[in-house]
């Protein structure tokens, strides 16, 4: 099934499975703070992959692989400058991992993103490993923001390349998070992404740079730019901006400017990931300076997605709308260690 212009969105059943999509993510990442003002970034993201039947050669059964279901789990403790990652795949089938369809309840094992049933939207996440585990609820302050035009966000110039992709932009967080053996009371802001479709990206694109900027002033910004080999913009990059009452102001890819300023280089991967950057939105005044809070945060995952990529907590401070504000974020960096493709 094809992602295509109409499709109306119905809360909160569409935070459940789509299982007529081959690819699918619910996507949450956060900045946390402790009691002692020590501070924390974190990521928790579940992917579903459809098989094709015809590539199914068992008899059909409950061990039969239906849907792949892949995870990662990472947290940054930016008082000790310390990254830590993990990752999970599984089979659909026998309960070890599954998303339901009629709402939010997806789970790898013991990890696993469930909202409650008494209508606040609120939502569970849990994950653990020997080193390091969240147990967080999180609450929507903003309804669900849908990016793109006519239920569909574009990712190349072909019709068929598009996903349906929403947000949740501002989750008021609490709960615990655990390092080593140590539990910490935390409280903080996070950012939800749920995107499902059943395209690539186009040929011509190698990787991506996505951007969540939760601002001072109650808005939020989110920009992925699509980048071609010689480094250009895709013409299908776009973002949202979120304006303090929720409503949306869309963004084409000749209304966003992103200039890398600094960068390092992964001794792990050999890749060379931007960690700064000045990102200018003059029709809506927006001049932000973005920068990241600690460079070792890639993730590889040979276990499971076999993708390398940067994903890490970022700070911005800047203007936006003629109002000095600050804010915190998350920015993804697919594509530098290799040519991404779709190994999910």
């Amino acid at each position: 099934m094809s992602a295509k212009p109409g499709y109306q969105y119905r809360f909160p059943q569409d935070h459940g499975a789509h299982e007529g999509f081959r690819t699918e993510w619910w996507y949450y990442t956060g900045h946390l703070t402790a009691g002692d003002d020590r501070r924390f970034g974190f990521e928790l993201t579940f992917f579903r992959r459809g098989i094709p039947p015809d590539s199914i050669k068992t008899i059909p059964s409950e061990w039969s692989i239906r849907h792949l279901y892949l995870a990662h789990f990472a947290l940054t403790d930016l008082g000790q400058g310390r990254f830590s990652m993990s990752e999970k795949v599984s089979r659909a089938g026998l309960g070890k991992a599954g998303a339901a369809g009629d709402g939010l309840r997806v789970w790898i094992d013991q990890w696993s993103a469930v909202e409650d049933s008494d209508g606040t939207g609120r939502q569970r996440l849990q994950a653990n490993t020997d080193d390091f585990a969240i147990d967080l609820t999180v609450t929507p302050s903003k309804s669900p923001i849908v990016h793109g035009g006519d239920g569909i966000s574009r990712k190349g110039a072909d019709p068929s390349q598009a996903s349906h992709y929403y947000s949740l932009t501002r989750l008021a967080t609490e709960g615990r998070i655990r390092v080593g053996s140590e539990w910490l009371s935390v409280t903080g802001l996070s950012w939800m992404d749920h995107e499902f479709g059943s395209s690539g990206l186009g040929a011509d694109i190698v990787g991506w740079d996505w951007f969540s900027l939760q601002l001072s002033d109650n808005t939020e910004v989110m920009w992925y730019r699509l980048r071609h080999g010689d480094g250009s913009d895709d013409p299908a990059s776009s973002g949202t901006v979120i304006l303090t009452d929720g409503s949306v102001h869309p963004l084409a890819v000749r209304d966003v400017t992103i200039e890398a300023r600094s960068y390092w280089t992964s001794p792990k991967s050999g890749a060379r990931y931007p960690q700064q950057w000045k990102m200018t939105a003059p029709s809506i005044g927006l001049d932000l300076d973005i920068s990241s809070l600690l460079p070792e945060q890639e993730l590889q995952t040979p276990i499971s997605t076999q993708v390398t990529y940067w994903e890490g907590a970022v700070k911005a401070t800047g203007r936006s709308r003629g109002t000095t504000v600050s804010g915190d974020g998350y920015v993804e960096l697919t594509g530098y260690a290799s040519r991404f493709g779709k190994k999910l």
